[in-house]
């Protein structure tokens, strides 16, 4: 295993694949952590995973540190709820800087690892697909580093709160307005019960069968300014990054490159993922040391993907069905789906658990540095 750090401090490992499942939850700041561990809770999967993480690896050690006397002191929470304002209320002014720091942030993690290349020889068959596309910095570095390449690009409708696209026009580009959660066509799901809260809003068919991409881009988060109905709020999150990853795997050439947005690489459903990838496809993960460095978000980058294989094709079935049942199904429905689909994590902390230490280092190592200068902790170690 080996590791890169250039000159900006961004650093990457490398995992080399091995065996496998699920879905991913987003977090903001030193509140993702939850408090300490009590009674029933210090058998459960996420403390777990904390433990064997606190007795193997110092960075998340210090980070669990960090992100306590965060959850402590409400001027954490202040800073993160300032955060989320500004990014729910952008102006032109705050929209431009956004697609500017995705561009740069695109850029630094080009330069590192060379994640944006396609290696295909023939323009015309080098294709994107960016399941959330906007503002579009992203897609921007994308076609920056392979002009001529062609790409279809998802992104929510603005009336629906969804980001203005900044990125210039560009006919090798097809934008399609619309809400991916709702692909229930491509999600495999034809038959739409007529009670259902969105039954008018399922959208056909968007990407025919075997069409396939050298490079999918899955950075879509959960707007709050999108208008969705009651039922989908609690399970958004998963739904939207079920879709992005089924559709992603499904659509991915073989030997092609994912790009994955994730939050808290010691998420019990995060370990699980990313145990799953490294079945299939070389891991690396990414995170910048300036641009959103006080959260838990980090990039996965899936290389040299096998989507021909067995493990992949039972990803794409699962996520798939889990998104079924997160849209379809009762709260009761989906719990024990999870834990139906739910591996056990000491089994893949013993398989896994090095691989994991050595991926997440840098991630959390970047997060606790980022929350140490962060205001809110310098004052308490003033105090």
């Amino acid at each position: 295993m080996s590791s890169i750090i250039d000159n900006r401090g961004c650093q990457i490992y490398n995992s080399v694949p091995v065996p496998v499942l699920q879905d991913v939850s987003q977090g903001t700041g030193p509140q993702d952590a939850a408090p300490a561990v009590h009674g029933s809770q210090i058998h459960s999967p996420a403390s777990i995973v904390a433990q064997y993480l606190l007795s193997e690896v110092p960075e998340f050690q210090r980070l669990s540190e960090l992100r306590q006397k965060g959850w402590e002191n409400p001027a954490g929470d202040r800073f993160f709820e300032q955060q989320r304002q500004a990014a729910d209320n952008t102006d032109r002014k705050t929209a431009k800087h956004f697609f500017r720091m995705m561009k740069d942030i695109g850029y630094d993690m080009h330069q590192l690892t060379g994640v944006f290349r396609i290696n295909s020889p023939h323009r015309d068959e080098q294709c994107i697909l960016d399941m959330c596309m906007a503002p579009g910095g992203f897609l921007a570095t994308a076609l920056r580093v392979n002009p001529g390449a062609r790409a279809i690009g998802f992104s929510l409708p603005k009336r629906e709160g969804g980001h203005n696209v900044l990125l210039p026009k560009n006919p090798n580009v097809s934008l399609k307005f619309l809400d991916i959660t709702l692909l229930a066509a491509d999600m495999g799901r034809l038959d739409i019960p007529n009670d259902h809260p969105d039954a008018g809003k399922f959208l056909p068919r968007q990407l025919r069968p075997g069409r396939a991409f050298e490079l999918v881009i899955c950075d879509g988060q959960v707007l709050r300014n999108h208008e969705r109905a009651t039922y989908r709020e609690r399970r958004e999150a998963s739904r939207l990054t079920l879709t992005q990853l089924a559709l992603g795997l499904e659509h991915v050439k073989l030997g092609g490159t994912m790009i994955v947005l994730l939050h808290k690489v010691e998420s019990p459903h995060t370990v699980q993922l990313l145990y799953t990838f490294a079945s299939f496809a070389s891991v690396q993960l990414f995170k910048h040391p300036r641009f959103h460095a006080k959260r838990s978000s980090f990039y996965m980058l899936a290389t040299n993907i096998r989507s021909d294989c067995p493990e992949a094709a039972m990803a794409i079935q699962r996520w798939k069905r889990m998104w079924g049942i997160a849209t379809f199904g009762t709260d009761e429905m989906y719990i024990q789906a999870l834990h139906e689909y739910g591996r056990d994590v000491d089994v893949i902390l013993r398989n896994f658990g090095p691989r994991l230490a050595m991926l997440g280092k840098h991630i959390w190592g970047i997060q606790a540095d980022a929350l140490a200068r962060a205001p809110f902790l310098r004052c308490n170690a003033s105090s």
